[in-house]
């Protein structure tokens, strides 16, 4: 039940990034070919006879695409395209995304990142909604011996009734960024700004620390003060709890790339639904907040300017939009074919230790 319900999920948030596509390109006058989610062959599938636009589910549930008229008109397409539309009138050539402005191919582009990030923020909203909100003041301090940890961040002078608003020059708003803020920098002692007794103060503290696949993270051993459920309020911790995931992110792609992390840190499809599963075992609430990572990890890193993916595509259009330059298709293409191998090769390797992994454990 729970596999089933990681493939839902997953095929869930493919669904809504192709779906922003889609719409984007609907509105924009652009012909799709073929609206698909999930890859391989065709399971099911449907033939518009107004629009020959076909609406199809896959056999492998992981992934999706949407097919548009020019959308990559020099290169060879694995996929068959229709010449003709279903009354037999060959295709309007303005209908193509290649002949769109360049508003309007940035607008296609980066809509499906887009929806993937609000659809993130909308999920977040509903937690910060139906769960208990932490602010940064402290209300209590563990002891060593209710911690178990031989580092106390009393001992570096941290108080009841310390309102923590910096971590290594990092602003905190909320519990959560403060969290992350300490596990991601406060394996070494750290630099926080403090409001005490109406002023602010900076001072250095050291926190326990736990060690988890090698890597050693900050703890906090405090409990914090909650917050009144006020409107006002959820929205502000929705949009920090948002905004902390998206900084989880952008931080482990650069943590990934200096190598703090290893390759071992990476899932690809079959790794994401393992903890989509463990996730759901663990609860609604766990479920809903694993959603909104994985949501917003699909937004960046469609937008990241690697060839082949959105974000490659969005700053072509953008730099088409600011210089009037058209960035030759055929440049386009051959980068496109370069990155989607680089893509696929990187898959295969990440999809084989996913599947390591999960008949070791």
């Amino acid at each position: 039940m729970y596999i089933l319900i990681a493939i839902l999920v997953f095929g869930f948030l493919i669904f809504i990034h192709e779906l922003g596509h889609y719409i984007a390109a609907r509105l924009c006058g652009v012909q799709i070919f073929e609206f698909a989610i999930g890859m391989g062959p065709k399971m099911l599938w449907y033939t518009s006879k107004k629009t020959g636009t076909v609406y199809s589910l896959r056999m492998l549930p992981f992934g999706g695409f949407v097919s548009m008229l020019g959308e990559n008109p020099d290169a060879d397409d694995v996929r068959p395209r229709p010449q003709t539309t279903p009354d037999g009138a060959p295709f309007d050539p303005s209908r193509s995304l290649a002949n769109k402005p360049a508003w309007q191919r940035f607008i296609v582009n980066a809509a499906g990142a887009t929806v993937n990030l609000l659809f993130g923020f909308l999920v977040m909203s509903i937690l910060a909604a139906t769960l208990p909100l932490g602010s940064t003041t402290i209300a209590k301090m563990y002891t060593k011996e209710e911690t178990g940890y031989s580092v106390s961040s009393a001992d570096s002078g941290l108080m009841v009734g310390d309102t923590i608003l910096s971590v290594a020059g990092k602003r905190v708003h909320i519990a959560d960024e403060m969290l992350y803020q300490v596990m991601h920098k406060g394996s070494e002692p750290v630099t926080l700004e403090i409001l005490r007794g109406g002023e602010k103060q900076e001072i250095m503290v050291e926190f326990p620390t736990l060690e988890e696949s090698g890597i050693t993270f900050g703890d906090v051993d405090f409990a914090v003060k909650r917050e009144e459920s006020t409107f006002g309020n959820v929205c502000k911790h929705a949009f920090y709890k948002c905004l902390y995931v998206v900084r989880m992110v952008w931080d482990s792609l650069i943590d990934l790339v200096s190598g703090k992390y290893s390759m071992d840190a990476v899932s690809g499809p079959v790794g994401t639904a393992g903890v989509i599963s463990d996730a759901a075992k663990m609860g609604i609430a766990n479920l809903a907040y694993i959603v909104v990572v994985i949501s917003v990890n699909l937004g960046i890193f469609n937008l990241l300017p690697i060839p082949a993916l959105d974000g490659s595509h969005v700053i072509i259009s953008f730099f088409e939009m600011v210089t009037g330059v058209k960035v030759p298709t055929k440049v386009v293409a051959v980068m496109d074919t370069i990155g989607l191998m680089t893509l696929l090769a990187l898959m295969v390797f990440i999809t084989g230790k996913d599947i390591t992994k999960l008949f070791s454990r």
